[in-house]
């Protein structure tokens, strides 16, 4: 970007919303090409201090919007092949963690969880887990997830109170769609027992399909809700910020990303059809290409960094 358009961009007084900065870039523009519930054009700009990425304007008050009733998380959960894969890849890392947690009567978070799918493979995993709790905004998984034995929250993290602590708390891709990834953190550490952990998966930019799909809408903008886009360095500043320290950083295939980026492009050039009722998700061709890329990411995430991260945080 050219000097006058860094003192444009600065002008803005925008400030970034991982860590208040701002002396920013701009980095490129995304639209909602999954979903197609507004024509809205964002920006993303790149913080200059903390190397995080946010979306601009932040459509706070547009949530009812960007989250239609189809949105993927929102509906029952396919037992596919691509689900079976990844509930093996999670339960992989559970069983990690729960090997390093002491007691018979744990207590585990899950927060975005939806209907609870992820608790309950952690019952099937631990049977020391004996108390599970979601928080999410999403109105209609609340009777499911209380079906499957878990409490229910509907609603913001930042709104809710108890006076339990967990010893595993779930952050699924859950902290690049909020507005201010500090406060949640410290609200999740003020959660967190003694021994407790909490299990981070987020979206890294800084990966070869970020790379050459930056001005093409990249998939892992997930435009407009992710709202802040981390590398493991910018990631590791607001988490010390909150209290917390990287126990572990794993990177994983980020297939989904690979697959909507190809299908927007495909979609460009007139190749294939995404519309609001049929969106990118349940596209014919979105599980394919995402089995193909997993395979693709398995092997190239032996020498490279791929575009999702998953952390393993503890108090400092």
């Amino acid at each position: 970007m050219t000097k006058e358009g860094n003192l444009a961009c600065n002008s803005l007084k925008l400030h970034c919303l991982a860590c208040g900065c701002e002396q920013t870039e701009f980095w490129a523009e995304g639209q909602d090409r999954e979903y197609k519930t507004i024509d809205d054009t964002f920006t993303f700009y790149h913080c200059l201090e903390c190397d995080a990425l946010f979306i601009h304007p932040v459509p706070r008050e547009r949530l009812l919007e960007i989250y239609p009733s189809n949105y993927y998380s929102f509906t029952p959960t396919k037992k596919s092949l691509v689900h079976q894969v990844k509930n093996w890849l999670d339960g992989k890392i559970y069983r990690k963690i729960f090997k390093n947690l002491t007691g018979n009567n744990l207590k585990v978070l899950d927060v975005g969880g939806g209907e609870g799918w992820e608790l309950t493979l952690i019952k099937e995993i631990d049977e020391r887990v004996t108390f599970t709790q979601v928080v999410d905004i999403d109105t209609g998984a609340a009777e499911l997830a209380r079906k499957n034995g878990h409490q229910y929250f509907c609603g913001r993290i930042e709104d809710f109170g108890t006076a339990d602590k967990f010893d595993l708390i779930l952050l699924l891709n859950l902290i690049e769609h909020v507005e201010n990834p500090y406060e949640v953190l410290k609200k999740i550490y003020n959660l967190l027992s003694q021994q407790g952990v909490i299990l981070v998966k987020t979206p890294n930019y800084e990966s070869w399909d970020a790379k050459i799909f930056r001005h093409l809408n990249w998939g892992g903008y997930h435009c407009p809700r992710h709202w802040v886009l981390f590398t493991k360095n910018s990631f590791e500043q607001v988490a010390e910020r909150a209290g917390l320290k990287i126990q572990q950083a794993i990177y994983t295939q980020g297939a989904p990303f690979w697959a909507s980026s190809v299908l927007f492009w495909l979609e460009r050039h007139s190749l294939v059809s995404i519309t609001r009722e049929k969106p990118v998700v349940y596209h014919p061709l979105f599980l394919p290409l995402s089995a193909i890329f997993a395979v693709i990411d398995f092997v190239r995430g032996l020498f490279s960094k791929t575009s999702q991260m998953f952390f393993i945080l503890e108090r400092n």
